[in-house]
Formats: C-alpha cells, structure tokens, sequence
C-alpha cells in the first residue's frame, strides 16, 4: 500500500503522521510511504532522515493525497485538505466529529473511509490512540494553570505549592481518566491541594489505591461539582465520553460565582468542552476571562509540545496503521474490533453510534457499511 503523510497545516501543529522510524518499519513490510517535504521539520526531522528510513518525498500535499492510498495525519483535516480526499482513500488521524458538522459532511461528501484515534478501543475498554495526548494534556494542564495563575495572566496571583505558612491552591479535576490522572500525579507534585471529581467509584477506588491520602477523591454529583469549583483556584475539564461531545459539567452560573482570578483549563474542548462557558483557542492566543475566570481552552494542547506527542503517538498508532496497510480496510476492521470501532465514516455514512447521535444524523453499524 502507499501511504502519505502531508505536512500539518492547522495553526501552530508541529506534529506530523510518521517519524521516520516508523516509516522504516512500514518499508520493510514492503509498504510505499510519501512525505511532504518539510513535513516533519518542526519537531526536528529534515526531508533526509525520511528518505534514509525509505520514504519518497512528494513537493506538495496535492500530489501526497492524489498519490496516496492511506492518509496518516495528526490532526482533522481541513477544508482544503478535506476537498483533497476521493472515494475509497483512507484516512488515519484524530478527528473529533461530534462537534464538528462541517468536517463530519465534508467526510461524508468525499467517500473516503475515515479512522479516528480517538475512538479506536482496547481489550481492555481504554482508548489507546487518545491516551498518549490525554497523557501530554493532562500534565500541560497544570503547567499552564499555573501561569495562568499568575497576576500578569491574569490570574488571582496564587503559587500552586504554596510556601510555608501560607496554604497550597486547590486544584480540582473533573474526571480521574488518563487526562486527570496525569493532571493531579503533576499537580501533586508541585504540592497543590487536589480533589479528583468521577462518577465511577471503581475508578475513584483505584486513585486511591495509586496515590493514598495524597489525593482527595469526590464522588460526582452536582452538588460536589458545584461546591468544589465554587472553592478553587485552578480548575481542569478532563471529562470524556468516547465520541460524543463532552457534558457540560462547568454551568455558566458556576463560573459567575468562581473566585476571582481562578482558572479554568478545559481539556475536554476538543469534544465541545465540559464548561458552557469554553470555546476553542489557539495557541496563538489560549486565554480569554468570562466574569473574571481565565479559560485556557486550547484544543490542540500537546501540539506546544510536538517532538514528544509525535514520539509517543506513533509508538500508539504504528501497530494500527501496520495492520491497515498489511491486510487493507475492510480484513483489518473484521479482523480487530478494537480498530474496528475506530470506524466514523465510510463511503458517505456515520458508523460510529455515539458520533451519530451527536450529529443528529443516521447511523449504519460499520459491519453493514463495509460490507454495503
């Protein structure tokens, strides 16, 4: 199979489909891998180091999507890159559809066949492709909500350890998945008060068990979100529901009653976000204030930090994208279900269930649409 791997051109995207390591392992299982010349050079590959791992340099992205059968991308692609796609080609990357109508019809439109990360699953019932960046954007939301707590930030002017004699912020983490996680094990560390917030008691029990009486960990109901957000000084949205868009946890009467200065840092914007309040920034400008609360929303958030999400995303996504190009679309999803439920869109239909009824559009099962 030929695969291509076009430059990223969302704003500040740094990270690219294929290091070169994992294009020599795609060559040596007699696959043909083209790249967009300067495509990985911001996070410091230059166009030889791809030709050394096998790869073949294409000029523009116009001849990568003509040329290729499989596209492997980090972010959705956008209109321009969408009116590139044709029937039958394959798409590998993040996409996000639920909330986002015009991407999920512009994919419809072209008749490709659409994989996202983000809801390929695990034996396990995780997300193994989402879980890397959960990861990157869990521990970079405390890094930012510290500076966003600045004065010069605008924020309340509060350290997040404290000194001593003088108390530690309260950090509070709606969700205790992979991006919570990692938001408190660096919130901890920097020796900040924090309270985990899930509606899991399994998941709530097993922070416990990892992290002791370091963590606090709250029970979700509206009352405790209420309480605790209504006290702290640095909030995290790290919400999740595979594919749909992400419940609106963070009331807009929630945050007219926040601290002053307090911030909010919604990891979950790139799913619609979990405050009323969120809507998506850049890093070109990643804060606004509603009512005196910082919103960091960056929906993009590991792409400030392109080299390692690039390495730790294609340590995820190679296994995947090997067994697509080895076996092609349809004997690879029959063969594995996890990959299979990565399926969103496929020769003009939604095929993932939950991307379906946050659209509000029909959904066919993937069986059926593959087989169709």
């Amino acid at each position: 199979m030929r695969l291509g791997v076009p430059k990223e051109i969302k704003s500040n995207e740094n990270r690219v489909g294929l290091v070169p390591a994992s294009v020599r392992e795609l060559v040596l299982h007699g696959h043909e891998v083209l790249v967009e010349t300067r495509a990985g050079y911001g996070i410091g590959f230059e166009d030889a180091d791809y030709t050394a791992a096998g790869a073949k340099i294409a000029p523009t992205a116009d001849e990568v999507f003509a040329r290729a059968e499989m596209i492997v991308k980090v972010k959705e692609p956008q209109p321009v890159e969408i009116a590139r796609l044709r029937a039958g080609q394959i798409l590998f990357t993040y996409l996000h559809l639920a909330p986002d109508p015009a991407q999920a019809k512009g994919l419809m439109a072209s008749g490709c066949t659409a994989i996202a990360y983000e809801t390929v699953t695990s034996a396990r019932g995780g997300l193994p492709l989402l879980s890397p960046m959960s990861e990157v954007a869990g521990r970079m939301s405390i890094q930012v909500g510290a500076h966003c707590l600045e004065k010069r930030q605008g924020g309340m002017g509060v350290l997040l350890g404290g000194v001593p004699g003088v108390k530690a912020a309260k950090v509070v983490i709606l969700g205790g998945g992979v991006s919570g996680t990692n938001a408190a094990r660096m919130a901890m560390g920097l020796e900040a008060h924090v309270i985990v917030i899930d509606r899991s008691l399994s998941r709530l029990y097993e922070l416990d068990l990892q992290f002791g009486s370091r963590l606090h960990t709250v029970y979700a109901t509206r009352d405790a979100v209420e309480s605790h957000v209504l006290d702290a000084d640095l909030v995290v949205g790290a919400v999740l529901v595979p594919g749909a868009t992400a419940p609106k946890l963070v009331t807009r009467e929630m945050v007219k009653h926040m601290r002053r200065g307090a911030v909010l840092v919604d990891i979950s914007i790139d799913q619609g976000g979990c405050a009323e309040t969120s809507r998506p920034t850049t890093h070109d400008d990643p804060t606004y204030v509603v009512d005196e609360v910082v919103h960091y929303c960056v929906a993009n958030m590991p792409g400030a930090v392109p080299r390692t999400s690039t390495f730790a995303l294609n340590n995820a996504t190679l296994p995947f994208a090997l067994a697509l190009a080895d076996k092609g679309v349809r004997a690879a999803l029959a063969a594995d279900p996890h990959l299979g439920a990565g399926l969103n869109v496929h020769r003009g239909k939604i095929t993932h269930p939950a991307v379906a009824e946050a659209l509000g559009v029909d959904y066919m099962p993937a069986d059926r649409a593959l087989a169709g």
